[in-house]
């Protein structure tokens, strides 16, 4: 059996990936006490980020794994990770600087059957892998107060549980990739909520019922979801468009629901349906486009309203 990690006042975490998540992700493990050391590609952004909140700041990947025992990767994909974690074709890598007994924490969105076949390969050389995606979005990561889904060996997770509750509520709902089987099905049922409830807007709109007062009445009402309560009047009547997270990442997780659901012998007809609303959003709204956008597709046909007399 592996020998226990013990984390002390020496102990640095790693962590690679500063943008909207990361960087209030690393603040709140700053202020929580714990040592941390960061590595981002866009080397400006990030040492005058690590200057203004009091970490350190490494220039690879490789000298971050050599001075670190833990590391979080915060980063778009499992493709990414692998090449952040391994390389390819002799490219940076936390690898070689590794030791063994470390961990790597993977809190990206990243594919769960490609999550077990990596820490495969790392457990080969004495290093722990837990998955440990999140959802919360960017204000969640800001207060500290995301929901964290954790998978890997129950030695593992009590291992890194003090340096996870810095940034929110643990759940260790399995073995090694289940946290981000988790995190996409979580997404799946967000993202047909959203769709739903724009869907459910456009109808209202042409009956004649005002979209404040249907939002108003969905959240007293069995219809409520995080879309009702925390992204149609912040960020879609508004048009303002701007939660944070993209369209392309959502339909990558809504992509990957469906890969485990059709690994799993589950039909998942609703699933199925959903992933391709959004994938006409997202060759309609184009690149970079904010999740919330899909809103703004479901409504692009809008030409009024109908009466509820030609209903009748």
């Amino acid at each position: 059996m592996r020998a226990k990690m013990r984390l002390t006042d020496n102990t640095t975490v790693g962590f690679v990936g500063v943008g909207n998540m990361g960087q209030p992700m690393v603040s709140n493990l700053v202020k929580a006490g714990w040592r941390v050391a960061i590595y981002d590609t866009d080397m400006d952004r990030t040492a005058a980020f690590a200057s203004r909140i009091g970490c350190g700041f490494v220039t690879s990947a490789a000298e971050l794994g050599d001075a670190c025992d833990v590391v979080i990767l915060m980063l778009p994909d499992g493709k990414i990770v692998r090449r952040v974690v391994l390389g390819a074709d002799g490219s940076d890598s936390l690898l070689p600087g590794l030791s063994q007994g470390a961990t790597i924490i993977d809190m990206s969105s990243s594919a769960p059957t490609g999550t077990r076949e990596l820490g495969a390969e790392l457990d080969a050389k004495g290093i722990d892998m837990v998955d440990a995606p999140v959802s919360g979005g960017v204000k969640g990561a800001v207060a500290g107060t995301l929901a964290i889904m954790v998978g890997g060996s129950e030695r593992a997770a009590q291992d890194i549980d003090p340096i996870l509750a810095a940034m929110g509520r643990r759940f260790h709902v399995g073995p090694l990739g289940t946290g981000h089987a988790v995190k996409v099905l979580n997404n799946y049922v967000s993202a047909a909520g959203l769709a739903a409830t724009a869907e459910a807007l456009l109808v209202a709109r042409r009956f004649g019922v005002e979209t404040e007062t249907l939002i108003d009445v969905l959240n007293a009402s069995t219809g409520r979801n995080n879309s009702t309560e925390n992204k149609f009047k912040q960020y879609v009547l508004n048009e303002a468009y701007n939660s944070g997270f993209s369209l392309d990442l959502m339909v990558k997780d809504l992509t990957l629901a469906m890969e485990v659901a059709d690994a799993c012998g589950v039909e998942a007809q609703l699933g199925h349906s959903c992933l391709n609303l959004w994938r006409e959003a997202q060759s309609w709204t184009g690149r970079n486009a904010d999740h919330t956008e899909l809103a703004r597709f479901v409504f692009k046909d809008d030409a009024g309203s109908v009466s509820p007399d030609a209903q009748a």
